[in-house]
């Protein structure tokens, strides 16, 4: 038999002889092997791992030969390494590598109730590690990716070791082997309080109070905070040399995943959990408490609660629990209560004896050992409510922390959990996280770059910590290379890809999408191809085209889901990264014919919803007919000039964005027709450049579809906003224009429209006789189409002109006609 070592140099060992495993990156592949015994790494993980950088054209051919040679070498002792699917397996029993030893032994001495036995079990398991782990062929970057569970676990051995071995009266041993630990980990309280115990026992008072000391300004140097009640009172038991009460025979739960070190921000919403408890840490709330913390994939829930554990840690004396309940895990099925429940247990230190069969019993158990006493307990990751009631205890010194990607009004209905929506970090805190990741020095060298990575990043937690990690990564690079290669991807995912399914953006942002209904999955696809920064009930409805009605149940789901949230009454919306998301997904699942229609259906609630908002304006305006609606499209329905300004200002920044998905997309009609009903708000608020860009956008389309008719409307429109912002020239240039195009036409309205359009520039440019003689072109063109309204207009305005010229009596005779 071959054993296998991996906790310091990978070896291979066969009845006391070393095998010659070849060169680096090959021992490094055997060991990647040997992390998942018995499972299959694909060739895609493979690469990502063995090439930190951009792997070369041949890696996966390169990936082949390493394989070919390790099974040249093992192949002699049976051990073999299969290709299985997309990938390779090594196919070894796991007790064969140390690393699988280890965490076996950890389970072990959890079920182990003497702690002679447990000293001896976990003493052998750290006997394991002669190195860091793969110390011979892994980087620092690379060993953080693959052992960082492990690094955790090992700490956590060494705690229950020490706590074993004090209680058996092992001091020296402890004094051996916690020093050293302590001095790389000066902020573990627990494993600080076990080396002053190890050193007050063996009489030295002294290096007991100098270990509290140097945690002390560790902890305040590092994570801001003071010890935790448990560390102090120790403290004081040695300054008052007292009796140490004997160390308990079996370990206190202390399940916490690490603190992040480089969290930063939710100020706010620490304080809003700081307030769910007494404000004295010697009371206790008068019920449990329980906090949902819910909020888009990767917007950074469990950090927020495992940080806020973490200080508040020092207020539970009997410990902490935590579960990942796996709602929505990319690569395992959620978790079921029976398996969260004897976790529980286990961590309890319950024996196998005394655990009921019965699902409703173990709970009863786990509450009963809850009773009386003060657990902070984690349930990450939850799909619903059923999952997480029964895992809540009755003790009202328990605190318990949910986190879920979906809201669960239930718990706060029932259970009177209080809820805690967590967002998207605002500028100043994605900031603050790059600089923690980064350094200031960096990120302050590239203010520009910075800003555009936390936009690219959309203020994502998750985004931004990918980003940052490739950063860190290259630190001789600018990030303002890492900024065009964001962007390069135009807006897609492409850029937050990682091999870690749970830090892939994708894979986090699938799990919550498979969760969906079909038809709230297919309402997220299509909202993919509304181009923001949000829409309202009727939009969404067109996009879909389904009823309002309808509509709004399933946005409520997704809303629930977080999925989309709603930013202001009846407003929906969602990130650029969920957009990009969904638009991938609609591209990969719906039609392009489905597509097209759903954005047909939305320019055409735009564009008929713009129409009516502009007759409300201004009825008397030259207006358009709209070009025929799909069936489907939901237009608002207006009542009045107050609602059509409403609606112009909420949509203001949407009918830019959508002008620019019609003409992207080939709706050329709808292109120059919105931007015409448009104009006329935009002028009336001041929105001259918006404007100008819209009828930019405008004159393109209508000289692709060659509509003469189109282009003169466009020109006058493009004349106005030109005279607003003093181009007078440019105006004169677009009214010419105008003028030709209606000639050819024969449109004598047209042309009459376009001569009172100068006339207005030539008044402001105080070109009165010339201003007046446009005026009368226009009135005789009115009269020829017999348009009264044009008629009337005209002779206003040659009224105007008489007067700006001092001939008063003309300009009441043609006012009063």
């Amino acid at each position: 038999m071959v054993e296998f070592s991996l906790l310091g140099s990978v070896r291979a060992v066969h009845e006391g002889r070393e095998l010659e495993l070849g060169r680096r990156q090959e021992r490094c592949l055997l060991g990647l092997l040997l992390l998942e015994a018995g499972r299959v790494v694909t060739t895609d993980r493979i690469v990502g791992l063995l090439w930190t950088d951009v792997p070369p054209a041949t890696a996966r051919a390169t990936v082949h030969s390493y394989v070919a040679r390790l099974r040249s070498v093992l192949a002699p002792y049976d051990v073999r390494v299969a290709t299985r699917g997309a990938g390779y397996v090594a196919e070894v029993d796991p007790q064969t590598v140390d690393v699988h030893r280890f965490t076996q032994a950890m389970a072990n001495a959890q079920q182990e109730t003497n702690p002679q036995a447990r000293a001896e079990m976990l003493g052998e398991a750290l006997a394991l590690w002669h190195g860091p782990l793969l110390a011979d062929v892994a980087d620092e970057q690379l060993r953080g990716r693959l052992g960082a569970r492990l690094i955790e676990q090992r700490l956590l051995a060494q705690e229950w070791w020490a706590e074993a071995a004090l209680a058996v009266g092992r001091h020296g041993d402890v004094l051996t082997g916690l020093t050293e630990v302590v001095e790389s980990h000066p902020t573990q309280e627990r494993l600080v309080g076990l080396l002053m115990q190890a050193r007050y026992r063996s009489g030295d008072v002294a290096g007991a109070l100098a270990a509290f000391g140097i945690a002390r300004r560790s902890l305040a140097d590092q994570l801001g905070i003071e010890p935790g009640d448990e560390l102090s009172e120790l403290h004081l038991a040695i300054l008052n040399r007292k009796a140490l009460s004997r160390v308990p025979d079996a370990p206190r739960p202390r399940q916490l995943p690490p603190d992040v070190a480089t969290f930063s921000g939710r100020a706010a919403q620490l304080r809003l959990l700081d307030d769910l408890l007494p404000a004295d840490a010697g009371h206790l709330p008068r019920t449990v408490v329980i906090s949902a913390i819910a909020g888009t994939p990767g917007v950074g829930k469990t950090a927020l609660a495992v940080h806020w554990a973490h200080r508040m840690a020092g207020r539970f004396p009997d410990g902490e629990l935590y579960v990942n309940l796996r709602g929505f895990d990319p690569a395992a099925p959620a978790m079921s209560t029976e398996e969260a429940v004897r976790g529980f247990l286990d961590a309890l230190q319950v024996p196998q004896h005394r655990i009921p069969a019965g699902l409703q019993a173990q709970c009863g158990l786990f509450r009963s050992l809850m009773a009386d006493k003060r657990v902070l307990i984690i349930l990450d990751n939850a799909r619903d409510a059923d999952q997480v009631r029964p895992l809540l205890p009755g003790s009202p010194g328990c605190v318990v922390l949910v986190t879920s990607r979906n809201q669960l009004t239930g718990l706060v209905a029932t259970e009177g959990a209080h809820s805690l929506a967590l967002g998207l970090l605002n500028a100043a805190e994605a900031r603050q996280l790059l600089i923690r990741r980064l350094g200031e020095a960096r990120v302050v060298a590239e203010p520009e770059a910075t800003e555009e990575l936390i936009v690219l990043c959309s203020g994502l937690p998750l985004a931004l910590a990918i980003a940052s990690a490739r950063a860190a990564t290259h630190p001789h690079l600018p990030l303002t290379s890492l900024v065009n290669d964001l962007r390069d991807v135009h807006g897609g995912l492409a850029g937050f890809a990682s091999d870690d399914l749970a830090t892939d953006v994708r894979a986090v942002f699938s799990c919550s999408y498979q969760a969906l209904s079909p038809d709230a999955a297919r309402l997220f696809r299509l909202l993919g191809t509304h181009p923001g920064p949000h829409l309202g009930l009727p939009a969404a409805a067109g996009l879909a085209g389904w009823s309002p009605a309808q509509t709004r149940l399933v946005l409520a789901e997704l809303e629930r889901a977080h999925l989309v949230t709603q930013q202001a009454q009846g407003r929906f919306g969602f990130h650029d990264l969920l957009r990009a998301y969904a638009r991938e997904l609609t591209g990969e699942i719906d039609s392009d014919v489905d597509s097209r229609q759903a954005v047909h259906r939305m320019l055409d609630h735009y564009l008929h919803t713009a129409h009516q908002a502009d007759l409300l304006l201004d009825a008397h305006r030259d207006g358009i007919t709209p070009v025929a609606a799909l069936a489907g499209a939901v237009p608002e329905d207006l009542a009045d000039f107050d609602a059509a300004m409403a609606w112009y200002t909420s949509e203001h920044a949407v009918l830019l964005a959508v002008l620019n998905t019609a003409a992207a997309t080939g709706f050329d009609v709808h292109v120059w027709q919105l931007a015409w009903t448009t104009a006329n708000f935009f002028e009336r608020r001041g929105h001259w450049h918006d404007w100008l860009t819209s009828q930019g956008l405008a004159l393109a389309a209508a000289t692709r579809l060659a509509d003469g008719s189109g282009q003169a409307r466009v020109h006058r429109s493009l004349a106005r906003a030109h005279a607003r912002l003093g181009r007078h020239d440019e105006a004169h240039v677009h009214l010419r224009s105008a003028l030709d195009l209606y000639r050819h036409l024969d449109d004598n309205v047209g042309q009459a429209y376009a001569h009172l359009n100068l006339n207005v520039v030539l008044n402001e440019q105080h070109r009165y006789n010339e201003a007046l003689f446009h005026a009368r072109q226009a009135l005789d063109r009115y009269r020829a189409a017999e348009h009264v309204v044009g008629q009337a207009l005209s002779l206003n305005a040659i009224g105007w002109c008489h007067t700006r010229l001092g001939d008063h009596r003309q300009a009441l005779a043609n006012c009063r006609r």
